[in-house]
């Protein structure tokens, strides 16, 4: 058998930077890129941290490859990105993913939108106009 789900999160966890909320709010304020991944349900659901682009899991590969006709805008190989999902388990994965991809600046926020809203940052619940293809 190849391996389980769990083992893929523990390596990915064991070579990605993972960043406390309180660091991704930092590096906001910086001006790094940040790539949130759950489904559009879950944004409308649960909100978004406000000046993220929305790129769901499933797309990630597509939208980040430079070569891609659907190439995102936004995702640069050469900038700082840090992804997200609800609880951490899924940006990990794609944090890794791009890592191999040739991304060498990425990180995830640990604990994900939760952990982000447990530490009282701002979620917003408004429902902007998402866009993910060529933006």
């Amino acid at each position: 058998m190849g391996k389980t789900a769990s083992e893929m999160v523990a390596e990915a966890k064991a070579r990605v930077e993972n960043l406390v909320p309180m660091a991704v709010a930092e590096e906001i304020r910086q001006g790094v890129v940040l790539v949130d991944l759950r489904e559009q349900h879950e944004l409308n659901d649960k909100g978004r941290i406000a000046g993220s682009v929305h790129i769901p899991r499933g797309m990630l590969e597509f939208l980040a490859d430079p070569t891609n006709t659907h190439h995102h805008k936004a995702l640069d190989p050469r900038k700082q990105v840090i992804l997200y999902c609800a609880t951490g388990n899924r940006s990990l994965l794609a944090a890794a993913t791009l890592q191999d991809m040739g991304y060498t600046r990425v990180a995830h926020l640990a604990g994900g939108i939760a952990a982000w809203a447990e530490q009282g940052l701002p979620v917003d619940k408004s429902r902007p106009e998402l866009c993910m293809i060529s933006c």
